[in-house]
């Protein structure tokens, strides 16, 4: 068999498992997470996605065990205090958690998963599982962000303004991604296949990452 042959057959038959992957998708407020989220599951694309906990009052649009788990400050407090959340943090004065357990049942079954996070628990996160995929969604421009934030009639004018502050210091924290993709108006289909092709490439690494969590 020459080299060109055993190159083939080495392709058709890799010796190794592409092992889970844990990805970290963020972004600031407003620029379309839950949409891109909520394509992804659309297309059957195999992920484990995680719900994020959160004591944030549930609007009209929203549904329990679907965007969020929406729980007591009480309740959320109880599982703080129990170590139960990979990460926890205060966000516009509510609390939001991921819940460890979930991740690494979902991890230790060879499952992929995605969360949805703010930037500042991405941060904490890499901290805890430096190799997790961490992709965030941008805006194509504060602008832009501006009148999505506006649009969605969710936030009063002192909140927006605070959300459009800190989004500015968000896109300075894009150097601690490992990818950015821009999610354009009335393009979320592509930014779901950006996203899929960013996992795809991963799953093709030669040195694959190694996701430890305790």
């Amino acid at each position: 068999m020459n080299a060109g042959s055993n190159r083939h057959e080495l392709l058709r038959k890799p010796n190794r498992s592409p092992g889970s992957l844990l990805i970290v998708l963020s972004g600031p407020s407003g620029v379309g997470k839950d949409a891109v989220l909520t394509r992804l599951k659309e297309t059957k694309y195999p992920l484990c996605y995680i719900t994020t906990l959160t004591t944030r009052p549930q609007r009209d649009n929203e549904q329990d065990m679907v965007d969020y788990h929406f729980v007591s400050t009480e309740e959320y407090h109880e599982m703080l205090a129990r170590n139960e959340f990979l990460e926890s943090a205060n966000v516009y004065g509510n609390w939001y958690g991921v819940p460890r357990s979930v991740v690494k049942a979902a991890l230790d079954k060879g499952e992929d998963v995605i969360i949805k996070i703010d930037v500042q628990g991405a941060a904490t996160i890499k901290k805890i599982v430096p190799e997790a995929v961490f992709i965030f969604i941008a805006p194509p421009s504060i602008e832009e962000l501006n009148a999505r934030l506006t649009q969605r009639l969710t936030e009063s004018q002192a909140d927006l303004a605070l959300r459009l502050k800190t989004a500015e210091e968000e896109m300075n924290q894009l150097s601690q991604f490992d990818y950015v993709v821009v999610n354009y108006s009335g393009e979320v289909e592509q930014t779901v296949s950006n996203i899929q092709a960013i996992i795809d490439a991963e799953k093709c690494r030669v040195t694959p990452r190694r996701i430890a969590l305790s």
